[in-house]
């Protein structure tokens, strides 16, 4: 197994908000990798007395552990404890039900012998790349749907996080609900199936997603050939050259972007 991460901030001021990790069991048979994107909260507030970062390193430091120390309990029930454990390590002190509760997007995977495991929760992306080379993106595309709908059906932030940010007919993120976890896009593959993978957050997916500069089997093969850090890089370029905000639009100018890359 070959492995590479790369996760850059999107300011160097301020803390990075994503976490990632690659976890190998003692028996070195099979994998975990762990990817959340930290969602970056409002001038107002959260409720909370912890920042993001602290909540992505609590739920991804979780998440790790269970992944590798419990391999039959399924992804979906594992977010969920995870998420509940953290929950509780915070409850007495913060507003867990302030609907910008720290909060998080969520790629896992876990590889055994047989099988290859997957969950996405929100707008990360999975990249599998089969035995026979073809790409296919795994995503959960609620937020992308929801953003194509009119201005006027989600007036201002305040209203989206009323109306749609975890709720029915929404978006779902890992908060401090741990049901969320059911509504995550899961699946299981043939580990036979499956020749390497690619975790992204959307500071990275922008490549493809904003930018357009090429779709997910190029991104894929850019990282393969060129490396996680060769893409974070190209973003960037990209992000600096739109300055009429052509691509950009309302987005900041730059976000945290984290990549994984493993072969298995």
């Amino acid at each position: 197994m070959r492995t590479e991460v790369v996760s850059e901030p999107g300011d160097p001021t301020h803390p990075n908000e994503d976490f990632a990790s690659v976890a190998v069991p003692a028996s070195g048979q099979g994998g975990t990798l762990v990817v959340l994107d930290g969602v970056t909260p409002p001038k107002d507030g959260t409720g909370c007395l912890h920042s993001v970062p602290w909540y992505c390193a609590r739920l991804g430091g979780a998440l790790t552990e269970l992944t590798v120390s419990l391999p039959d309990v399924p992804l979906a029930e594992t977010l969920a404890s995870a998420i509940a454990r953290t929950a509780e390590s915070h409850a007495q002190t913060c507003d867990l039900s302030h609907p910008r509760t720290p909060q998080a997007t969520v790629v896992l995977t876990r590889w055994s012998p047989e099988t290859v495991e997957y969950l996405v929760l929100s707008d990360s992306a999975l990249l599998v790349e089969s035995a026979d080379g073809t790409i296919t993106a795994l995503l959960d595309d609620r937020l992308s749907r929801l953003s194509r709908l009119p201005r006027t059906s989600l007036t201002t932030d305040a209203v989206a996080d009323a109306t749609v940010r975890n709720k029915e007919g929404g978006f779902y993120t890992a908060a401090a609900d741990p049901t969320v976890a059911a509504r995550a896009v899961t699946g299981v593959l043939p580990r036979r199936e499956v020749r390497a993978l690619a975790a992204l957050t959307d500071g990275a997916t922008r490549w493809v997603e904003k930018f357009g500069a090429g779709d997910w089997a190029d991104c894929f093969d850019l990282v393969r050939k060129e490396g996680a850090g060769e893409l974070v890089a190209r973003v960037r370029a990209l992000e600096l050259a739109d300055t009429e905000r052509v691509y950009l639009r309302r987005s900041k100018t730059h976000d945290d972007a984290t990549v994984v890359y493993a072969e298995l």
